[in-house]
C-alpha cells in the first residue's frame, strides 16, 4: 500500500499539463529517491511564487508589483498595445527587439468547449487599457482555429471604440525554402503579399 503523503504527491503532480499517473508517479518516485534536496526547492520555489506573483494591474501579465517594469518603463510606446495570448508570446515579441510599444496578455484564448469565453480572458480590462491614449492594437494571438476566433472578437469589440487594430502577419519563414513550406502557410503568404518598392 503506498503511503498517503506519496498519494497526495502524485495526484498534485498531476495538475501539470501533459502528465498523466505514470509521469506523476515517476516523478514523486524520482524526487524522493533521488532529488530530495531538489523536491525541497522546488517546493519552496512554488510556495514563493504562488505567493508573491500576480497579474500586473496594466497588462495582465506575471508581476511581483502591482504595475510590472515593462509597463513602468518610460522608453516604452504608449501609443501601441500588442495583444498576445499568453506570457510566453510576449517574450517571443520582446526578444525580436522591432518593437516598443505596451502589451496586453489575455492568459489564453477563446475556446468555448473548455468553457473560454470573453469574461475569463478579461476582455473588459483590455478595453479599458485601450481606451488610455492608444491610438493601434495589435492583435498577435496565435494562427490557430483558436488565435483566430479570438482576433475577429477583438477586431469587432476594438473597432466599435474607434481604434486601428492590426494583426500580425503570417507567411514563410526567414530562410525556408518554398518546398520546405506547407500549402497552407504558401497560400497565407501568397493572399498577404506587398508591393515591392525599390
Amino acid at each position: 500500500m503506498m503511503p498517503s503523503h506519496l498519494e497526495e504527491l502524485i495526484a498534485a503532480l498531476r495538475c501539470l499539463p501533459g502528465v498523466g499517473p505514470k509521469s506523476a508517479q515517476r516523478m514523486a518516485y524520482h524526487l524522493l529517491q533521488r532529488d530530495r534536496a531538489g523536491a525541497l526547492r522546488l517546493a519552496q520555489s512554488l510556495e514563493r511564487a504562488a505567493s508573491n506573483i500576480h497579474h500586473c494591474s496594466k497588462c495582465n501579465n506575471f508581476s511581483e508589483l502591482e504595475v510590472c517594469e515593462l509597463c513602468a518603463s518610460s522608453k516604452r510606446d504608449t501609443e501601441v498595445l500588442c495583444v498576445v495570448e499568453m506570457p510566453a508570446d510576449l517574450l517571443m515579441m520582446e526578444q525580436t527587439q522591432c518593437y516598443r510599444g505596451m502589451y496586453f496578455v489575455l492568459m489564453g484564448r477563446l475556446s468555448p468547449l473548455d468553457g473560454i469565453g470573453a469574461k475569463e480572458l478579461h476582455f473588459d480590462r483590455l478595453l479599458k487599457r485601450a481606451r488610455e491614449q492608444v491610438r493601434e492594437v495589435i492583435l498577435a494571438t496565435n494562427f490557430t482555429v483558436e488565435g483566430d476566433a479570438t482576433a475577429h472578437y477583438l477586431t469587432s469589440l476594438l473597432r466599435a471604440q474607434g481604434l486601428k487594430v492590426s494583426r500580425i502577419a503570417r507567411g514563410l519563414p526567414v530562410g525556408g525554402e518554398l518546398e520546405q513550406v506547407d500549402s497552407g502557410t504558401l497560400a497565407q503568404a501568397v493572399l498577404e503579399r506587398r508591393e515591392v518598392t525599390a
